[in-house]
């Protein structure tokens, strides 16, 4: 999985790139600090393969893992070539999902580039460059709809389709928040519109507002509302505690973050919100040369997960011998779990669920 960060200059998404992926970005006070992309990958927090890891002890240990992208900062005009404006868009393309940082509190010694500091502005300055770069696509996609409709008149629903979405986000709407139907959203997913990727604010506050209650904060509640109306996920987060408890040791942090009332670092919050966004969940595998997480879509079905594995355990699939986390650990064994007929043989129709520990047999 691949999140790209990004948000008007000076907003704070360099300091918490920096503090979630100890990447040592270079964090400045001043606009376009970051101009090439800093990428940092960070190991998805899986308490189960911790578990799976003392009873197996196993060789090798593998946590799924979350590569985040910091973008450069974002100014008006980014989709006609201004600041960083073609970089940013050719960046943002390759995320599979957007991590917008906005400031929710007032500082008069930080620089702001629009002179505002309201998170509605800011949001809607980048939302703005990329429905401007979306409607330029589907100006070139309508008008060859257009004349591919001359020999087939099937194409007719595509083209009202298409004329409908850049009304949608004429109107100052995102593509995501846009109602398909399922023949529409296939229409949809072929074209790579950046304002149709999945979002998550993540609201930029003080350590203040966590001890006094975040929905006081009225810059917050105005992400909520945004992200609401169009269907995006809003995280709160201060960037500036995650820089402090970034190198602390496991019990500090815990103890810091007791504290302020919070049960997991913003980067655990951060993961948990990506996963729910884009509908993902892990299987595990485990043995004594390896325990490991594998990243799927809900809804895979065993060969396509297996063949997350290798394609040759796709092709080859057989059958899945599954057991749930939860009654392998009650059972202690794999062996004892068999006994207890609690390990299941699926076949190709199986829907995986989230922690299930497969072993895939296939004949290739």
């Amino acid at each position: 999985m691949k999140l790209g960060m990004v948000g008007l200059p000076n907003v704070g998404k360099s300091t918490l790139f920096n503090a979630i992926t100890n990447a040592g970005a270079q964090a400045a006070n001043y606009p376009f600090c970051t101009i090439e992309p800093n990428v940092g990958v960070v190991a998805v927090p899986d308490k189960r393969l911790d578990v799976l890891a003392e009873m197996y002890e196993p060789e090798k240990f593998t946590p799924a893992t979350i590569e985040f992208v910091d973008i450069a900062g974002l100014v008006k005009g980014a989709s006609k070539g201004e600041g960083l404006g073609n970089k940013f868009l050719s960046n943002i393309r390759e995320v599979d999902a957007i991590i917008h940082v906005v400031r929710c509190f007032e500082d008069n010694e930080i620089i702001h580039v629009d002179g505002e500091t309201g998170p509605a502005s800011a949001i809607e300055t980048i939302n703005l460059e990329l429905r401007f770069s979306d409607i330029e696509i589907l100006d070139r996609r309508i008008d060859k709809t257009a004349k591919a409709l001359k020999g087939d008149k099937k194409l007719a629903g595509e083209l009202e389709f298409l004329k409908d979405l850049k009304a949608h986000l004429e109107d100052g709407k995102s593509a995501r928040s846009y109602q398909c139907t399922e023949e529409e959203a296939e229409i949809l997913a072929d074209i790579p519109l950046l304002s149709n990727k999945p979002v998550i604010y993540v609201a930029n506050m003080r350590e203040d507002d966590f001890a006094n209650g975040i929905d006081d904060n009225k810059y917050y509640a105005q992400v909520k509302d945004i992200a609401a109306s169009e269907n995006s996920g809003v995280l709160p987060i201060c960037a500036k505690v995650e820089e402090e408890i970034a190198d602390m040791s496991i019990e500090d942090k815990k103890m810091f973050l007791e504290d302020m009332g919070l049960e997991e670092s913003g980067l655990d919050r951060l993961i948990r919100e990506s996963y729910s966004l884009l509908g993902l969940i892990s299987y595990l595998t485990a043995g004594k040369p390896e325990v490991r997480a594998w990243t799927i879509t809900k809804g895979t079905k065993a060969p396509q997960a297996a063949g997350k594995i290798h394609t040759d355990f796709e092709k080859g699939f057989i059958r899945a011998e599954v057991v749930a986390f939860d009654d392998l650990v009650a059972c202690g064994t794999m062996t004892a779990a068999k006994e207890k007929g609690l390990v299941r043989l699926e076949g190709k129709d199986y829907v995986m669920k989230d922690g299930d520990i497969v072993l895939f047999r296939f004949n290739v």
